[in-house]
């Protein structure tokens, strides 16, 4: 009897904790039996776009960013254009800029064909963040899992939400503070501009006419000022690449902090975070810059804190069999 009481309670406890996990906790362990293989699937997609495209890292970090930051993590960037829906993707913030839909497009089809219906596009973006980090050279973690997917798309919540890298540090502050996330958050997310590109259109008007004033931004650094010009001249091409981390663009490490303390931040929401005189981001930058653990440790804590920003789990949403339209 006795034995049978304790198994009564082991499952009773496993029936609780499968629960919690499905009304509001994501854990790490959620397909631990439905799709066991789910991260190694997920890797072997984002190592082979790797080999193809070098920023396939950093165009699946904003996508995940994108998605977390409008409506929760629930894969609603993802979506096109259909019946009742309009795409996140023609949003300002993301129309032109927003990639690597084809390579979650190709981890979904893999995860389909060895555990059909069981993992959500929302999990797929954070999974393939993770594997990007690491694949750079960045931390690993276990990412917590049990999104679900939502029905619907927002795409007046894209074009308001999503901060523009011509945003003040006071705006930008306020837009993380919206979603739970700290100044240490702002910071530490930000530097996933480690490695990735930006469009001159992104930060030219530092270059040329900062702030209507007819003159360069003087926070950047002016040997810094010069290669930037060469590459997006007046009149040139808005849509010329440029490393976002001129000194090691395709690793993740710790040299976006130390750019900035260099004044070689290529966005101005990147350099406003040291440049911005008294701002609290200003300490946060020189210690990343100073230890790259302490970058790697606040990275991932951030970037789990972003990842639970309202998912849907338990009945909530769907599983999508195709993460570009609903089921």
């Amino acid at each position: 009897m006795a034995e049978l009481q304790l198994v009564v309670v082991a499952v009773l406890f496993s029936i609780a904790s499968f629960l919690l996990g499905c009304n509001g906790q994501l854990t790490e362990t959620f397909y631990s039996s439905s799709c066991p293989n789910v991260s190694t699937v997920v890797r072997n997609i984002v190592e082979q776009a790797q080999q193809n495209d070098v920023r396939t890292g950093a165009k699946l970090i904003r996508l995940h960013f994108h998605d977390c930051f409008v409506n929760g993590c629930d894969g609603s960037i993802l979506l096109d254009n259909a019946n009742g829906i309009e795409s996140e993707k023609d949003a300002n913030p993301n129309r032109d800029s927003a990639d690597g839909f084809g390579v979650v497009d190709d981890i979904k089809t893999a995860l389909e064909n060895v555990c059909p219906g069981v993992v959500s596009c929302a999990d797929i973006l954070a999974l393939a963040s993770q594997i990007s980090v690491t694949l750079g050279g960045g931390p690993s973690w276990e990412v917590p899992v049990g999104r679900r997917d939502s029905r619907t798309a927002n795409r007046e919540g894209a074009n308001s939400e999503l901060p523009s890298p011509f945003e003040t540090l006071d705006n930008i502050t306020s837009m993380f503070s919206a979603k739970g996330l700290d100044s240490t958050d702002l910071v530490a997310l930000s530097g996933a501009h480690t490695f990735g590109r930006a469009k001159c259109r992104s930060f030219s008007q530092r270059l040329y006419n900062f702030s209507s004033t007819g003159n360069p931004d003087p926070s950047i650094d002016s040997a810094y000022l010069d290669t930037l010009r060469q590459t997006c001249p007046q009149g040139g091409s808005d849509a010329t690449l440029v490393n976002l981390d001129p000194s090691t663009p395709n690793d993740f490490d710790n040299n976006y902090f130390t750019n900035l303390q260099s004044n070689r931040g290529l966005l101005q929401t990147d350099q406003e975070l040291f440049s911005t005189s008294g701002a609290d981001t200003v300490a946060i930058v020189n210690r990343f810059g100073n230890s790259q653990a302490e970058f790697f440790n606040a990275f991932v804590q951030s970037m789990i804190k972003m990842g639970n920003i309202s998912p849907l789990t338990g009945s909530n949403g769907e599983i999508r069999a195709d993460c570009k339209r609903v089921n």
